[in-house]
């Protein structure tokens, strides 16, 4: 009896499984990946990820894109979507605070001061795309901040969002550029290359917003979805990639 009765619940948590699609901002790549494997693990559900500029994201969110979930690597897009009748009110909440980085691929090329900035010695910095992504506002927030974006300006090379930029000097396109800490940490360390962690006073903070959209509001695995980002299983995996929670 134990046995059948063991099949039979198994049956009925399968039959309540579901699917959430989920818009993610494209530095949260990483940490979303192991998520969405935890989650089914632990829930059953899927999270079907797709990563991207916020700025696109929303464009194509208000112009009906099939999306439940929104996690933005922002806080003003969520509450635009609030704003706007396309998202849940009341639903919005800061699942991660992220910091910049600038970052090359070559070990030791980039010092712990990023004084690299002031030398002749690159040619290119990457950037995202300052008007889609709020990791390239904070790129030209922090060389405005050191008085420096007139004299790099023509260096640079431009993302459309976080993870083009990261392949830009992942690549060597580029010899350096600004890029999301989380895309060259791992368990707290930086898993490649040499970087800078930007001084958190030199830009603005990048509050990243997680909202629950209206195309999600009926579907069980998307509210699944926004409670796991608030459980301690996936704060952890948030602050092993140099997130603030």
């Amino acid at each position: 009896m134990k046995a059948a009765a063991l099949v039979l619940l198994l049956v009925s948590c399968l039959a309540r499984a579901g699917e959430v699609q989920v818009a993610v901002a494209a530095n949260f790549t990483a940490p979303a990946k192991r998520i969405a494997a935890e989650f089914e693990k632990d829930t059953g559900h899927r999270a079907l990820l797709a990563f991207g500029a916020t700025g696109k994201f929303y464009a194509q969110i208000r112009n009906g894109a099939p999306f439940e979930v929104l996690l933005a690597a922002d806080d003003t897009t969520p509450a635009r979507l609030e704003a706007a009748g396309a998202a849940v009110a009341g639903s919005r909440f800061s699942y991660a605070s992220g910091r910049l980085a600038l970052w090359s691929a070559k070990a030791g090329y980039v010092d712990n001061q990023g004084a690299v900035l002031r030398t002749d010695g690159f040619r290119h910095l990457a950037i995202a795309n300052p008007k889609l992504a709020p990791y390239g506002a904070a790129a030209v927030e922090t060389l405005t901040a050191l008085k420096l974006l007139d004299a790099v300006q023509p260096k640079f090379v431009q993302g459309e969002n976080i993870a083009q930029t990261h392949q830009f000097v992942a690549s060597g396109n580029a010899e350096l550029g600004f890029v999301a800490l989380s895309q060259v940490m791992q368990d707290g360390r930086i898993a490649a290359g040499s970087a800078w962690v930007v001084p958190a006073k030199l830009h603005r903070p990048i509050r990243q917003d997680a909202v629950l959209l209206e195309r999600g509001h009926a579907n069980p695995a998307a509210a699944a979805w926004l409670g796991y980002l608030k459980g301690d299983r996936a704060q952890a995996i948030i602050k092993s990639f140099g997130y603030e929670t």
